[in-house]
């Protein structure tokens, strides 16, 4: 377990499709982290670099509970890989098939489904203008926005784009700009999909407070919900992105989501 010292604080950098993480064990004791150290952290040329940090905290009410933070230093109320992640991580720690993770989404159900896949209950969608959050109560199916996007809540508010190509988009031009849309008072995350069969699609993402990130786990379940509001896919949907595919179940108890983690490496952080 990782405790702060004066010689630095232990970390792991940890990814789920090349959604990467800095994780720090805090079971052990407090750590400390103000926005400049995260920022610091998060720099990919000064730093050890990721879209996410999750810290990871001892719960009377789940196994652990986890804190994300975005790279600008702003706090993420999900991160679906990141959830993932860690979750294989205790898994492998503890032996448990099974676990809960608390995260300010509320206590999410993990499992280990064999073949080096983990699956996480990341809750069921937010599907009230006030819940995702949007700023004013408009069609959550088709935002007054050009391009008729569809808002969802999956944890973080969520603006999906059903395009001909998701390859053809200037995703860093278009994700910037509605991440800081006026509708979205928590700015939001935005994706561009397109359907490449009932049970198939491809995504591309930009998270708000990252940027361009090679897959995100609350999207992915955000924009299979939309396609299933918008009648483009079933309930269960394989989707590709640009880190790998990722696998969405929208069930009676929530939106399951199934795919591989990585540990990359152990550090300490000297900052």
């Amino acid at each position: 377990m990782t405790q702060t010292s004066p010689s630095g604080v232990p970390f792991m950098k940890m990814h789920g499709l090349g959604n990467d993480f800095v994780v720090i064990d805090a079971r052990g004791g407090a750590v400390a982290l103000d926005d400049a150290t995260i920022i610091a952290i998060a720099d990919r040329h000064r730093g050890v670099g990721f879209d996410q940090l999750a810290l990871i905290e001892g719960c009377t009410s789940a196994d652990v509970a986890l804190t994300f933070y975005n790279a600008d230093g702003s706090t993420a109320g999900a991160c679906g890989n990141a959830t993932r992640c860690i979750a294989r991580h205790i898994m492998d720690e503890t032996g448990k098939p099974d676990l809960t993770l608390r995260t300010e989404r509320g206590v999410l159900a993990a499992k280990d489904i064999g073949g080096g896949l983990t699956s996480i209950n990341m809750g069921h969608p937010q599907l009230t203008w006030d819940t995702v959050p949007l700023a004013q109560d408009v069609d959550l199916d088709a935002l007054p926005i050009d391009g008729a996007p569809v808002a969802t809540g999956m944890g973080n508010p969520h603006c999906t784009f059903f395009v001909k190509d998701a390859d053809a988009v200037d995703l860093e031009a278009s994700g910037a700009e509605i991440e800081h849309h006026p509708l979205y008072p928590e700015r939001t995350n935005v994706q561009f999909a397109h359907v490449v069969a009932k049970d198939h699609l491809r995504m591309r993402v930009w998270e708000r407070g990252v940027g361009v990130t090679l897959a995100s786990g609350s999207s992915s379940c955000a924009t299979a919900v939309a396609a299933v509001r918008k009648e483009l896919t079933g309930r269960t949907v394989r989707i590709d992105l640009d880190g790998g595919t990722i696998h969405i179940e929208w069930r009676v108890d929530g939106v399951w989501m199934t795919g591989p983690t990585a540990h990359v490496f152990s550090g300490v952080w000297h900052g």
